[in-house]
């Protein structure tokens, strides 16, 4: 079936017009869905690359969230004016994968165009989401990111809790926040963002090496199903269910859960566990010394932790343009790669340097040294080797996904299934959509 023909994408939306430039250059379109600060950092990117040659110039246009952003971007290519770059979410790779025709694979983009392209130079958990079963980069990563635990240093002496110690297990996790209520010190223990899926899921499962899906989680073909309903999984749902009723854990809503930052921000909660990317707001909303520590693992898990997988976004080259122009985008995507270029925008925004160059560069500016903790995400991604377990997800439609099992852990700890029960409906109603997207896409 040819690309971009999804049941479930409205294409009901139009394309907005490429902009013009006054430049005299050859102009490179970049689709992006980042706003505020982030947006103006990846347009002063765009800016500094167009005004390092005079060949090409990097237009680059906000459409809205992710998922809004890919639903403008099958509109946009279906009526051929779709951008030469889309910046797509970690959870869109399966469907863009599915999409033959519209993708023009970076690897062979740089083939093409006689640049010097080498993916052993990025991280190996990056180079392993984003590549097909025989080792080829389909994108280029761009804001890569992870998972970590946030936790507030005043509250830990308060409770009589090494401010320098954060719970390393999900065992010592309980303890700590026990203490933490017993002392008076805090009303929660600990919250998090995606609790039902990225943090809570997804993470856990490549932190423990257990499997998420069949296939390699996946990246071995259409034909996938889920198999996050396994015992650990199951075990650590049942338990947060536990912890809610106890208020060690507060649930902080649905996908990022837009009560956890708060809870975390105004001291009612100790601890916090999101993204990396997430300490550019926590630093500049919160009066106390923030610690930082890797994601809990279960201790008597043989293997973990394994390492964590990554969130963000990648930068897809779409087909249908002119040879010329894919010059620029080549171009574009090397200048990207600079470790000077990914040193400044990691250090800028928490996303991972995702090339070992730049985080050695920022190993030599001392940014680690003078910002303790900022390397705990590179630490934890690079834990081990990734495994079939921990190198990410590629399923089609996962965004749909991502909802159901919200749902499902909302029925936990509200008392209505356990957590085995609502593990295997997720994967009994996920794998229905997985045929969905297998019959649309074959």
């Amino acid at each position: 079936m040819s690309c971009f023909t999804l049941r479930t994408v409205s294409a009901g939306i139009a394309a907005a017009s490429l902009s013009l430039s006054a430049h005299s250059a050859t102009e490179i379109t970049w689709w992006h869905s980042m706003g505020g600060e982030l947006g103006e950092r990846l347009s002063t990117i765009a800016e500094e690359f167009s005004n390092s040659q005079d060949e090409f110039v990097v237009v680059p246009s906000y459409r809205g969230e992710y998922e809004e952003s890919m639903v403008n971007t099958i509109a946009a290519f279906r009526a051929g004016e779709q951008p030469h770059i889309v910046q797509v979410y970690e959870v869109g790779t399966g469907t863009m994968m599915a999409a033959e025709g519209a993708v023009y694979p970076v690897y062979q983009l740089m083939e093409d165009h006689g640049n010097n392209f080498d993916p052993s130079a990025y991280l190996p958990v990056v180079t392993g989401y984003y590549t097909d079963t025989n080792g080829n980069m389909l994108s280029m990563p761009f804001n890569s990111s992870t998972p970590i635990l946030y936790y507030n240093k005043a509250i830990f002496e308060a409770a009589g809790l090494d401010p320098e110690t954060p719970p390393s297990t999900w065992q010592e996790m309980g303890e700590m926040s026990q203490k933490i209520l017993d002392s008076g010190a805090a009303s929660c223990g600990f919250t998090m963002g995606y609790a039902a899926t990225w943090v809570g899921l997804e993470n856990f499962s490549a932190l423990h090496n257990q499997p998420f899906g069949t296939l390699e989680n996946g990246f071995g073909g259409l034909d996938t199903e889920y198999s996050f309903n396994g015992e650990q999984q199951a075990r650590f749902w049942d338990q947060l269910k536990e912890w809610s009723d106890s208020d060690i854990f507060m649930y902080g809503g649905p996908a990022e859960g837009s009560d956890a930052a708060p809870a975390f921000n105004s001291s009612n909660c100790a601890m916090y566990m999101n993204s990396s990317a997430s300490r550019a707001n926590v630093m500049a909303n919160t009066d106390f010394d923030v610690g930082f520590g890797m994601l809990p693992v279960y201790s008597d898990v043989d293997g973990a932790p394994q390492n964590s997988i990554i969130g963000g976004a990648t930068l897809w080259v779409l087909s249908g343009h002119d040879d010329s122009e894919y010059e620029g985008v080549a171009k574009f995507l090397d200048y990207l790669s600079l470790p000077e270029v990914q040193a400044e925008w990691h250090q800028g925004t928490g996303y991972l340097p995702i090339t070992m160059k730049a985080f050695e560069l920022s190993q030599e500016q001392g940014y680690y040294d003078e910002n303790p903790g900022t390397d705990i995400a590179i630490k934890q991604i690079n834990l081990n080797e990734p495994t079939a377990n921990s190198k990410g997800l590629r399923f089609g439609n996962y965004p749909q996904v991502r909802m159901v099992l919200d749902e499902e852990l909302q029925a936990v700890l509200s008392g209505s299934k356990t957590g085995q029960e609502a593990l295997d409906d997720a994967a009994e109603r996920g794998n229905k959509i997985l045929r969905e997207f297998e019959k649309a896409n074959q």
